[in-house]
């Protein structure tokens, strides 16, 4: 533990400047968001999933109540249709996890372990100690152990 509080996975390594923690940390950020993206995606496909699920009860409704070549007309051009060329929503959210989102979580762990020993989240807990007021409750360092 260093004199501020902050435990050792949250200090810079020694020679560490200020210049390499503030892009690790905005690398970091970069990451959250496409972590928000992946969240999003996920929706997405859920949501696409459920919308074909009521789109097939709203075509067996349309058949039921005598509209049957309606019916058949979304049953044959749209239930089951790929959202994009070729792919449906978990065909794209798996595109997604095995290249764009795995390169950059891969990459940034890179950045990381090689700058800075694999410590995260070094330029949020410089910017917690620079902000909190040390002895008032509530700005503590670090829990209680």
């Amino acid at each position: 533990m260093s004199s501020d509080g902050r435990d050792r996975d949250h200090q810079p390594p020694a020679g560490l400047d200020q210049q390499t923690i503030e892009a690790l940390g905005a690398l970091s950020e970069a990451l959250e968001t496409v972590d928000r993206a992946r969240g999003h995606l996920y929706s997405f496909h859920q949501l696409t999933g459920k919308a074909d699920i009521g789109l097939q009860g709203a075509v067996d409704g349309l058949e039921r109540a005598g509209h049957t070549e309606l019916a058949e007309k979304l049953r044959r051009e749209l239930v089951g249709r790929n959202v994009i060329a070729g792919r449906w929503t978990f065909q794209i959210v798996e595109d997604y996890d095995d290249g764009y989102w795995s390169l950059f979580r891969e990459l940034e762990k890179e950045a990381r372990d090689t700058l800075a020993g694999g410590r995260r989240h070094l330029y949020e807990a410089q910017m917690k100690e620079d902000e909190r007021t040390p002895g008032e409750p509530g700005h503590e360092a670090r829990p209680a152990e």
